[in-house]
């Protein structure tokens, strides 16, 4: 697992981390608005990368703690993942990093999708 952050400086550096990675955790603040935009645009990036396709992606809505934070749906609706992440695995789930509410709840979804995509694999 690895953390490889989101500031403007180092997306050029996450094509090296998900070469060979089978399932990918993108963070948004549920809080932030303004930024959803940018998260969008960031995670259709990254799943259409020709080394995530078909990569399972689970979208944590993080700090839904925090007053005037957007709910699941909202985010769920704002970022499309229904659209974006059509033909793959994805979930998307709240969490308060904070407290850890949503952590593990995510950590076994996006595990239970990478078991369901290795699976489906080896039948082909």
């Amino acid at each position: 697992m690895w953390d490889v952050g989101g500031q403007d400086k180092v997306r050029p550096l996450w094509r090296s981390y998900t070469r060979t990675t089978d399932g990918i955790m993108f963070v948004v603040d549920s809080s932030d608005v303004e930024r959803l935009e940018e998260a969008k645009v960031e995670l259709l990036r990254t799943a259409r990368v020709p080394e995530t396709l078909g990569v399972p992606i689970a979208v944590l809505a993080n700090k839904n703690d925090l007053p005037g934070s957007r709910s699941v749906d909202e985010i769920q609706k704002q970022l499309g993942l229904e659209d974006m992440l059509s033909g793959r695995h994805w979930s998307i789930q709240s969490a308060c990093a904070v407290t850890g509410e949503g952590l593990d709840e995510v950590v076994v979804q996006l595990h239970t999708m990478i078991v369901k995509r290795r699976k489906s694999a080896c039948r082909r």
